[in-house]
């Protein structure tokens, strides 16, 4: 370390008793995690750090030390960033100046006191817009309140001013709130969304300038659909909410909540109240709540928009994907993603995929073909959109998981007619079936995979499936037979037993002989190997034949393997030698 420095910071300490005795003040605590961040003595800086997060000091207090003191903020954004040792602790700093903002943000007292300084003097209605504009969403369900009491009529004409001076920050509660019944309220509304002029007001507008029963409120909401955007006016308005539903899936920093913290607001009108109510809900899911709400709208406006349908599936996929606890507002007993999912269309599916494999996005890719693998047949598999068939890009999609339940979709719904890419779907499944647990991969996760892929592998080799031929999986199912999972070697036995190959049939053999093996998978090995005899005769080596025999006339087998061991060998159709040394062999002359 520098010695100037080192001569400093000592100077500090003789200076200021205080900091000997450990009665630093926060002002004190923040200075020090800053100054030996910079100089980078982190350990140092973590346990001031540490300080201001025990001090358990008022929220208002930190966030005013950070706005004195903007560069020291954003060195403790930066150590968030960037700083693995700091950024825990940072995080929680950041947490507490956050929750001081909301607190003077939404201040009741402030934003109430504020609202009827709108009526004083010039000078105080110009500072009460500014602090307003602060406040934010938080100011506008009491604006609403004071234009609907009718009390307060002479502050209406100050209030409605300064209603668009909010600014973007006011745009969803607005919006929310043109449910309202309150005709002169809304009109108000209405008007201050065509002077703020953002386009996420323009499908709520022309959702009213087509169904509202008010021909003034129809005029007043195409009148600010041009303000904001003359083009949109020959839109529909579920063109319009799909439009803004895009843009909330794809996170446009338009759209971003006004928080530097883990929560953000969603806005509704509770018409028994008859004012606006604001759900806080996790940050990290905003934009796809939204995107869902938005298509909502759409599908309220016109429930024919079926586009809406899939990006709203998409939305919740991702919603899902977060394994965070639903919001509030969802209610007890919701049902998750893929509840909707498998009761939507395969269409729905299809779009909803395709737009997953155009994101490369795997939550929604895999979500989407999960659902389809559950209850579609071959002709919803195979479904076209325009030039592409959803389905059959997945099998070539950079995720592992995806592209094995996509060839295990695939596979389930026994194809009839051929396609190009069935190679694929064994590639897939031998995959699937071979994969082991890594780092990346849990045992949960691929002993799941590997049954599914064995049981659409089975189905397809006992109904004879002449479109997916697992020629190309014959190594994957040779190795599973000797599997450290014993339910695997009992299905790859059993696929086997259809494959007119000597190898397959060997393979069978040689887990049925196997001393190793338990009783119970070599019986089942035997059962394997009597199917394959029946298909396909035999193709066993004479060494192995000649094993089978010794069990056969062994008076120390098991007597079930025995059993199912002699019914192998008639299967067989062997030669009546061996039959004839079996019976010679136990004669007692």
């Amino acid at each position: 370390m520098n010695r100037n420095v080192l001569v400093f910071c000592g100077l500090c300490i003789l200076l200021n008793p205080l900091i000997v005795k450990g009665q630093t003040s926060l002002e004190d605590d923040w200075n020090d995690f800053l100054h030996y961040t910079v100089i980078g003595r982190f350990d140092l800086a973590a346990g001031f750090a540490q300080k201001v997060i025990d001090s358990n000091s008022d929220p208002l207090e930190l966030l005013k030390l950070s706005e004195d003191n903007p560069r020291g903020y954003a060195i403790l954004v930066r150590v968030h960033a960037n700083n693995p040792e700091l950024a825990p602790l940072a995080a929680k700093i950041l947490d507490i100046i956050e929750k001081g903002r909301f607190m003077r943000r939404s201040d009741i007292e402030i934003i109430t006191m504020e609202i009827k300084r709108l009526s004083s003097t010039v000078r105080g209605k110009y500072t009460a817009i500014e602090r307003l504009r602060n406040a934010g969403e938080y100011a506008i369900p009491f604006m609403l309140d004071a234009l609907a009491d009718e009390q307060r009529r002479e502050e209406f004409p100050n209030i409605t001013t300064a209603l668009p001076e909010i600014g973007k920050a006011a745009v969803r509660p607005l919006t929310a709130s043109l449910a309202m019944d309150n005709a002169v309220v809304k009109g108000e509304v209405i008007k201050a969304l065509g002077k703020i002029g953002y386009p996420e007001a323009l499908g709520y507008l022309k959702y009213i300038a087509e169904n509202d029963s008010s021909d003034q409120l129809r005029g007043l909401a195409k009148e600010s659909i041009n303000q904001i955007d003359s083009a949109s006016a020959g839109k529909s308005a579920a063109e319009l909410f799909f439009a803004t539903a895009n843009n909330y899936y794809y996170k446009a920093e338009s759209l971003a909540p006004v928080t530097d913290g883990n929560s953000a607001n969603i806005w509704f009108w509770d018409k028994q109240a008859g004012r606006l109510v604001r759900q806080a809900v996790d940050k990290s899911y905003f934009h796809e709540l939204m995107a869902m709400r938005s298509c909502e709208w759409a599908l309220r406006a016109d429930k024919d928009f079926g586009q809406a349908i899939s990006l709203w599936l998409a939305a919740f996929f991702r919603t899902d994907g977060k394994n965070i606890q639903y919001p509030e507002y969802f209610g007890q007993g919701h049902a998750k993603a893929m509840t909707y999912a498998t009761t939507a269309g395969a269409e729905y599916l299809h779009q909803a995929l395709e737009r997953a494999v155009k994101d490369n996005d795997t939550v929604v890719a895999l979500g989407a073909v999960e659902a389809l693998a559950r209850n579609a047949g071959e002709k919803s598999l195979m479904y076209r959109l325009q030039t592409s068939q959803p389905l059959i890009e997945a099998l070539s999609f950079n995720n592992r998981a995806v592209r094995y339940s996509a060839a295990i979709a695939l596979a389930m719904a026994q194809p009839a007619e051929k396609f190009a890419e069935s190679e694929l779907v064994v590639k897939g499944l031998a995959e699937a079936l071979a994969a082991q647990a890594d780092t990346n991969w849990p045992a949960e996760k691929a002993d799941n995979y590997a049954f599914r892929s064995a049981q659409a592998m089975l189905k397809l080799a006992e109904t004879r499936n002449k479109v997916i031929d697992l020629a190309g999986a014959l190594d994957a199912l040779v190795k599973a037979t000797d599997d450290k999972r014993d339910e695997l070697k009992i299905f790859s036995c059993q696929i086997l037993a259809y494959m007119s190959s000597p190898q397959a049939q060997r393979a069978i053999a040689e887990a049925a002989l196997k001393q190793e093996n338990s009783i119970e998978i070599r019986i089942s090995s035997f059962e394997a190997l009597i199917i394959s005899a029946k298909v396909n005769a035999n193709l066993l080596l004479d060494g192995q034949i000649d094993q089978i025999y010794q069990l056969v006339e062994s008076r120390e087998t098991n007597e079930d393997l025995r059993s199912s061991a002699a019914t192998a060998l008639g299967a067989l159709n062997l030669p009546s030698r061996k039959v004839k040394d079996l019976i010679l062999d136990q004669s007692k002359t």
